[in-house]
């Protein structure tokens, strides 16, 4: 009898043994915080955290201290920049050069200060994803002399940096390794386990294998389940979509506003919009911006657009046309110079009150009005001069319509039948105005018109 009880037991034990060894890496149980639900990828409003806009040592911190007023904003969800460990290899001192997927920089504090910074966040009602570089790591990152095999290599057996391009930092990941994927699918795991993360912005997505991100994206949501995460890729990939990305980005749109602003007739902008959203399912978006880290190392929106002005009136062609609002951490009080994300720049949070309350009104019209951030109807108006950007945005009950001139002299144009010779509300102004069949529009003004 007593031998039968000890087989038992042996066999209970050995079950559980197995059982333990075929489970995922738990890295800690995923925290809750309660009362906290990540909006609709439709409603989202991102902000682009550039830590190194903010503080030039223990900057997480110094992120913390500001969520009220990015808060204020109506922002609903921080992007991170990379706070990892940076390669000292053949450095240029990018955040993208990645030493240590599961740790955090000196510089940017500890992974408590990170899981404060995330637990403030949702308190405000403000999701946190992180930038991950799935691409490529540092020449000193641990895999690189643990693990050679993970990476490519040239017919000399010498690993390389990515092909075709200049950033000879970083050494190129080989997805043909299955080993190397679990690895990276465990690190990502680490974030949303461990810290709380509500999902990832992806580094140049289209350079990483559609079939990865499927298997990763889908395990990541399996693992933080009941949580909702948000995934972006950087790219423009329509596969991004079908591998479980809620959101990539509007490239297409982001040069077409340059272009027009320059000069190139407004209806460009109408075409590219409809070929972005072409054959997007519903509840898919593009991630659409006047200006990014990247964008910003070349020229500040202001430079770009051709003054305040013209910048303001950028955005707003930008993000009332079809949703997907960015905000990159600085454009809210017009910086005026470069931003160049290698290195500290100092930022005054206080500059320009007047264009950060602008963007503070436009971002909570954004907000009250479903038309302006969902895939509602899109009617663009006639515009013989092709001067001025109309378009009449519907979902439901709610009506928008959308009015930016992008030229730096009057124009007028004839309002659509719907529009005219009515009285509508000035959403900026909150002010009743009566509209006859044809309006003026001064230098980049812009007009957002509620029935």
């Amino acid at each position: 009898m007593m031998k039968k009880f000890l087989s038992i037991s042996f066999l209970l034990v050995l079950l559980v043994v197995l059982s333990s060894a075929c489970k995922p890496k738990d890295h800690h149980a995923t925290p809750v915080v309660e009362g906290y639900t990540m909006p609709e990828v439709a409603d989202v409003v991102m902000y682009q955290v550039n830590p190194r806009v903010f503080a030039p040592s223990n900057s997480l911190k110094a992120i913390t201290a500001r969520l009220d007023t990015i808060q204020d904003l109506g922002v609903n969800v921080l992007w991170i920049m990379p706070i990892y460990p940076i390669g000292e290899v053949k450095s240029k001192n990018s955040p993208y050069s990645v030493k240590d997927y599961k740790a955090i920089a000196p510089e940017y504090g500890t992974v408590d200060d990170l899981r404060h910074l995330v637990e403030e966040s949702h308190k405000r009602g403000m999701g946190v994803i992180l930038d991950w570089v799935a691409n490529h790591t540092a020449w000193d990152n641990v895999w690189v002399a643990e693990h050679p095999d993970w990476y490519t290599h040239d017919a000399s057996g010498n690993i390389i940096y990515p092909p075709g391009t200049d950033w000879t930092d970083v050494a190129d990941l080989n997805y043909d390794n299955t080993e190397m994927r679990d690895a990276m699918i465990d690190a990502m795991r680490y974030w949303v386990d461990s810290v709380g993360v509500d999902g990832f912005r992806c580094d140049v997505a289209d350079q990483v294998p559609v079939d990865f991100w499927t298997e990763c994206i889908s395990m990541l949501r399996s693992a933080a389940s009941p949580r909702d995460l948000l995934m972006l890729a950087e790219g423009a990939n329509p596969e991004n979509f079908t591998a479980g990305f809620d959101l990539n980005y509007a490239w297409e749109f982001m040069g077409a506003i340059a272009q027009v602003m320059k000069g190139e007739k407004v209806g460009k902008l109408v075409s590219v919009d409809k070929h972005e959203y072409a054959d997007l399912d519903r509840g898919k978006f593009k991630l659409r911006f006047t200006t990014n880290h990247d964008e910003a190392t070349k020229a500040s929106p202001i430079t770009l657009y051709g003054g305040v002005r013209a910048s303001m009136a950028a955005f707003v062609a930008t993000t009332m046309l079809h949703g997907g609002m960015l905000v990159y951490g600085s454009q809210e009080v017009g910086y005026p110079e470069t931003i160049n994300f290698f290195h500290y720049v100092p930022v005054d949070w206080n500059a320009n009150p007047a264009l950060r309350n602008e963007y503070k009104k436009l971002i909570s019209i954004y907000n009250e009005h479903p038309a302006l951030r969902s895939s509602g109807k899109v009617t663009p108006c006639d515009d013989d001069e092709n001067n001025v950007l109309c378009v009449d945005r519907v979902l439901n009950n709610d009506n928008v319509l959308v009015i930016v001139n992008v030229r730096n002299v009057p124009s007028t144009f004839d309002l659509p039948a719907m529009w005219a010779n009515r009285t509508a509300t000035n959403l900026m102004t909150g002010e009743e105005v009566t509209l006859q069949s044809r309006l003026t529009v001064k230098p980049y003004q812009y007009l957002l018109l509620g029935k």
